[in-house]
């Protein structure tokens, strides 16, 4: 695989957008298919695609689901897809704060899918709907933030309301 159509890291810890706008490698080829049946039949309140000109590093949006304490909140997310992509998990990161236990202040996500659960089978759809579905069903078995998993298992009264304040002042 050649260096400019891989996301390249900068001095600055950033990302560089790939350098050539003809030449898509194999792995681009698979982020575009997806991205082509995104489109058509997206996750329910999910939305994902490429930030501004680069296939390899897409912005998503997921809407908090009804009878959550996350409901009626916008969180969104950054995906990047490494160069050996689909070989290798997208690396994907809450840019808004969320109170969950299976997310830290840093928005890294606990999720097996995205680790050794892996499989190139996956798609960025599958990895969305999972993600969707920890806001209904956390593991506090498995926590990135072990205070809220305790809160989680010890009185989930008070920790649907801390999680709805924090919908309520950072995901509208």
């Amino acid at each position: 695989m050649s260096a400019m159509n891989c996301p390249m890291s900068s001095s600055t810890g950033g990302v560089r957008s790939w350098t050539s706008t003809t030449s898509v490698s194999a792995w681009g080829k698979r982020i575009q298919k997806e991205m082509a049946e995104f489109n058509l039949d997206p996750p329910h309140d999910c939305s994902a695609g490429p930030k501004g000109d680069n296939l390899y590093h897409w912005v998503s949006t997921i809407i908090g689901p009804p009878g959550s304490p996350y409901q009626g909140g916008i969180f969104f997310l950054d995906i990047t897809f490494p160069c050996d992509y689909p070989f290798k998990p997208p690396k994907v990161l809450f840019k808004t704060r969320i109170y969950h236990c299976n997310v830290d202040s840093n928005g890294n996500v606990s999720l097996d899918i995205l680790k050794d659960g892996w499989s190139p089978a996956l798609t960025v759809s599958k990895v969305l709907l999972a993600i969707r579905s920890l806001f209904t069903n956390p593991d506090p078995y498995n926590p990135l933030v072990p205070s809220i998993a305790h809160l989680y298992l010890s009185d989930r009264v008070k920790h649907d309301e801390v999680a709805t304040e924090w919908t309520m002042r950072f995901a509208r």
